[in-house]
Parts: C-alpha cells; sequence; structure tokens
C-alpha cells in the first residue's frame, strides 16, 4: 500500500490540521519510509522498545497516540538517534495522532472508552481551546459499579478518589492525563469523572469539591484509539496489523 494514501487519509479524517494540540504533539507522519506499506503496527508510545519491537517485523507503518517529539527539538543521539536508526533501517515509517486521535467520535479513545462502561447518550465535555477534550453521560448505578465497569474496560485496576456521593446517575470522562481537569469537572455537575492520571493534588482537591475521580491508568485508557485506527486501515485497505503493547502501568 502507498504511504501517501494511507496518510492522506487519515490526515483527512483525524483533522489533523484542524485540531489544535501541545506542540510536542506534532501529530501527523513523523517518519516517512520509501513509500511502502505492508503492514500496519499500532502502540501508544513511539518508545525506544516499541520501535525496536515494531521494526523487528520489518518496513511498515506505525501508528502511535505519543510520538517522538514531546520533549522538543534535541540532538540526534542516544536513544533519539537510536530510536530513528532502527526505524529508517527497518523501512518503517511513524504517524502519530494525539488529540485528534483522542476526540474522534468514531475511533478516538473518549468514545470507545465510554462505549466500553455504557456511558448513554454521551455529549462534547470540557472545552480546551475552544474544542471539547471529553464525553459526558448518563450511568446509573453504585460507585463500587462504576469502579468494576471502568476496570473491565480498560483491563486493569483503577484507584479511587471517593470524593462524591455513592450513587452515580452522570459522569464524564477524559482519557489521559486530565487528571488536573477536577475542578472544572467538579463545576460541571457530573457524579464522577474518569481519567487516566493526575497530580497529587487532584485527589485531595476532588475531595474538597465532593467528586468522584477514577484514575484508570493513562497508557490503559489510551490503547482504544490505536487498535481501532489500525483495524479500521486493516479492513479498508487490506493490509495486516498487530498490537506491541508495551505499558508503563501509569
Amino acid at each position: 500500500m502507498d504511504l501517501a494514501t494511507l496518510t492522506g487519509f487519515l490526515d483527512s479524517e483525524l483533522r489533523i490540521g484542524e485540531i489544535a494540540d501541545y506542540s510536542g504533539a506534532v501529530n501527523g507522519l513523523q517518519l516517512e519510509n520509501s513509500g511502502e506499506v505492508p503492514r500496519l503496527i499500532a502502540a501508544v508510545d513511539a518508545s525506544l522498545p516499541v520501535i525496536e519491537a515494531a521494526a523487528a517485523g520489518g518496513p511498515g507503518l506505525l501508528l502511535v497516540h505519543h510520538g517522538m517529539f514531546w520533549q522538543g527539538a534535541q540532538p540526534v543521539r542516544g536513544a533519539f538517534y537510536r530510536k530513528l536508526k532502527t526505524a529508517m533501517d527497518a523501512g518503517l515509517a511513524i504517524y502519530s495522532a494525539h488529540l485528534p486521535l483522542d476526540v474522534h467520535p468514531e475511533w478516538g479513545n473518549n468514545v470507545l472508552l465510554a462505549r466500553a462502561i455504557g456511558l448513554q447518550s454521551p455529549e462534547p465535555f470540557l472545552d480546551w481551546k475552544g474544542r471539547p477534550m471529553g464525553l459526558r453521560g448518563a450511568w446509573e448505578g453504585t460507585r463500587g459499579q462504576l469502579v468494576e465497569a471502568t476496570a473491565a474496560a480498560v483491563g486493569g485496576s483503577v484507584h479511587l478518589c471517593p470524593g462524591g456521593r455513592e450513587h452515580i446517575s452522570n459522569v464524564g470522562l477524559v482519557t489521559g492525563g486530565a487528571g488536573s481537569e477536577v475542578a472544572a469537572a467538579a463545576a460541571s455537575g457530573i457524579d464522577a469523572f474518569i481519567t487516566g492520571e493526575g497530580p497529587h493534588w487532584s485527589y485531595p482537591l476532588a475531595e474538597e469539591l465532593g467528586l468522584n475521580v477514577l484514575y484508570a491508568g493513562h497508557y490503559a485508557t489510551e490503547t482504544f484509539g490505536v487498535k481501532a485506527l489500525a483495524q479500521e486501515l486493516s479492513q479498508r485497505f487490506g493490509l495486516p496489523w498487530e498490537f506491541v503493547d508495551r505499558p508503563t502501568g501509569l
């Protein structure tokens, strides 16, 4: 498959040029190859171990949520040099989509997590630079049942801040590291806020504000999107795909 065709499709469908993001995200094609893509690899992070694992299979397109440039401009040496050399020697192209993938209405981390926990009638939640970061919707049950549903969805443990009421009727979620948004989440009137991780101060603040917060893991809440994206490309363009799992536990 032609790399330009794949990346053109991704750029358009994910609205790469329209959705604002952090400067280090550098969304889109971060590293090209010779132009041919025989296979797809999905992963959360473009870390050296992930790139080494992906490159072991030869040429392909690595789809990631967190790209290679989060630390900004840096000398091409050490681990950064090895990442580039390993990928280029193997003919591995790298494409990254951060917030554009989080918020996508079909393949996004937010919508897929919302679906997995049974969130009803989801609607946009928590604006950032004029666009919603997450989703909110109806969910009926106890706090413990919500923890169980979230843990089942992410396939791991969930750390609970039981700051709000026991019965839950509405939930907001933002995948990844949105724990610093607890004040805005509480002000929206939800009973529980699900995110990946947050700073230490977000827990006592949530208690003070009367908000339940479920920290379900930054990595764990962001495996959904890259898998869905690779599966969509596989079905659309007839390419095999695999997922490189490199959990951080955070």
